[in-house]
C-alpha cells in the first residue's frame, strides 16, 4: 500500500524514464524519448501511477503522463505560448485577458504533469516552483487597484501543492479586496493526489466563500474511492466543482467514454463544465482531435442525457482570443414566414415562431 501522506506522495513521485521502467514495461516510443528535449519534465505522484497499467501503452491515463518521441515532433501551427499568455500579463503572477476577471498564476509546480499541458512553456522550469511573497503582493496590489475585477482564479501550476498556511494568505488578502465577488481555484489535486484533500484544508477553505473549484478530470477510470470521498468533502462544505475536460485523441474522443466520465462526476456533486480543444503547444499534434470530432461528442449527448451532464465545448482560441464556445447546427436559419426553423436531437425540424 503506498501511503496516504500528501507530502510522502509528492517526496516519492516517478521523475525519469529510469523510475518508471521499474513499474512500467514501456514501449519504444516510450524509452526513445529523449528527456533533455522534452517540452516538460516527467512527475507521476505515485497514487496516479498506480491507475495505470503496466503492460498496456495505450491505456488511456498512461498516455496522458508518460512521455512518448512524439512529442519532439513540432507541427505547423503549434506554439510555445498558443494563448498569448505572457502577451497579456501585468505583473510576474497576473493575466489579465478578460475585463472583469484575472488569472492569478502561484506557481509553476504540479504533483502529476499532464504532457498537453497548455503552460508547458512555464510549468517546472524554476528550481523554486512557487511564486514570492513580493510577485503575490505586486499580483494583489495589481488587483486592488483595478476595480473592474470581480472574479479571480488562481491557478499555476496547481495551487493546491501549496502549504496551507500559503494558501491561506492568498485567500485571506483577496478576500479583503470589496470588489473582488469570487474566487476560483484550478486544480488537479483531487484526481491526481486526492490525500491532499484533508479535512484541516477544507475547512479553511470553507472560510473563504463564495469559493469554487475547476478541477481537471480527464477519463472516468480516475474516479476512484480516493477522488469520490476528496470531492465529497469538498461538496460537503460547500464548494461548488466545475469539472475542465481536455478533448484527447484515443483517450476520450468517445461519446460513451466521455458520458460515463460526466455520470460519475455528477455522482460526486462535480459539474461537467468545459469540454476543450486540445491546445496546440509543441508536440501535441497526437493528442488533438478535428473540431468536427468535438461537435459530434456534443451531438451524441445533447438529448441523450440529462442537461447537467452536458459541457461547453470550447476553443480557447490561438492568439488570445479567449474561450469560444461551438454548438452543433441547431439553428437552421427562417423560413418564408418568419419562423425560425430548428433541429432537435433526433434530427426532427420543428418551427419557433419568432415574431410579434
Amino acid at each position: 500500500l503506498f501511503r496516504s501522506d500528501w507530502h510522502w506522495q509528492i517526496s516519492n513521485s516517478f521523475l525519469s524514464i529510469d523510475d518508471l521502467s521499474k513499474i512500467l514495461k514501456l514501449s519504444s516510443d516510450e524509452k526513445n524519448v529523449i528527456e533533455t528535449e522534452a517540452n516538460l519534465p516527467i512527475r507521476i505522484a505515485p497514487y496516479y501511477a498506480s491507475l495505470i497499467s503496466s503492460s498496456n501503452p495505450l491505456d488511456a491515463i498512461r498516455r496522458t503522463v508518460v512521455p512518448t518521441i512524439e512529442e519532439l515532433n513540432v507541427s505547423e501551427g503549434e506554439a510555445e505560448d498558443p494563448l498569448s499568455e505572457h502577451q497579456m500579463q501585468k505583473t510576474h503572477c497576473i493575466v489579465h485577458r478578460y475585463p472583469d476577471r484575472v488569472l492569478f498564476l502561484v506557481t509553476d509546480f504540479c504533483s502529476t504533469y499532464c504532457r498537453y499541458c497548455t503552460r508547458s512553456h512555464s510549468v517546472a522550469k524554476r528550481s523554486n516552483h512557487h511564486s514570492s511573497m513580493q510577485q503575490w503582493l505586486e499580483a494583489i496590489e495589481y488587483i486592488k487597484k483595478n476595480k473592474n475585477i470581480r472574479d479571480v482564479l488562481i491557478s499555476g501550476g496547481d495551487p493546491l501543492t501549496l502549504p496551507d498556511n500559503k494558501l491561506e494568505f492568498l485567500l485571506a488578502q483577496l478576500r479583503k479586496i470589496e470588489h473582488v465577488e469570487i474566487i476560483r481555484i484550478g486544480t488537479k489535486v483531487p484526481v491526481v493526489l486526492p490525500q491532499r484533500i484533508t479535512p484541516e484544508l477544507v475547512k479553511m477553505l470553507k472560510k473563504y466563500h463564495p469559493l469554487f473549484l475547476s478541477i481537471h478530470f480527464t477519463h472516468p477510470e480516475e474516479i476512484t474511492k480516493e477522488t469520490k470521498l476528496a470531492c465529497n468533502m469538498l461538496a460537503d462544505a460547500g464548494i461548488p466543482m466545475g469539472s475542465q475536460t481536455v478533448l484527447l485523441k484515443g483517450i476520450n474522443d468517445n461519446a460513451d467514454i466521455y458520458k460515463k466520465l460526466a455520470h460519475e462526476l455528477l455522482k460526486i456533486r462535480v459539474k461537467p463544465y468545459y469540454l476543450y480543444q486540445c491546445d496546440p503547444i509543441e508536440g501535441s499534434a497526437h493528442f488533438r482531435t478535428s473540431i468536427e470530432k468535438g461537435l459530434e461528442i456534443m451531438k451524441k449527448l445533447r438529448g441523450f442525457t440529462s442537461g447537467y451532464a452536458i459541457p461547453y465545448y470550447v476553443v480557447d482560441a490561438p492568439g488570445g482570443g479567449g474561450k469560444i464556445p461551438l454548438l452543433p447546427a441547431y439553428y437552421k436559419g427562417k423560413d418564408d414566414d418568419g419562423n425560425v426553423v430548428l433541429k432537435n436531437f433526433e434530427e426532427k425540424l420543428f418551427k419557433y415562431p419568432d415574431y410579434i
